[in-house]
């Protein structure tokens, strides 16, 4: 459970930290965790990332 709660995390900071790298800022701060590759962290990582286009796909339908 927690590498899963590492993955979510790391999945929710993972677009900030993208653009920071970009910039070449926060160099010290990797975007994906080698050393807690395992499958409940991918899979947290890959629904924390996800998470962020979640929202506004499901806000985008119309009610009647």
């Amino acid at each position: 459970m927690g590498d899963f709660l590492w993955g979510f995390w790391n999945g929710l900071t993972a677009w900030p930290l993208l653009i920071a790298h970009a910039f070449h800022w926060w160099e010290r701060f990797p975007v994906y965790n080698v050393g807690r590759d395992s499958g409940w962290y991918q899979f947290g990582f890959l629904i924390g990332a996800g998470s962020l286009f979640a929202g506004p796909a499901r806000g985008s339908r119309r009610r009647r």
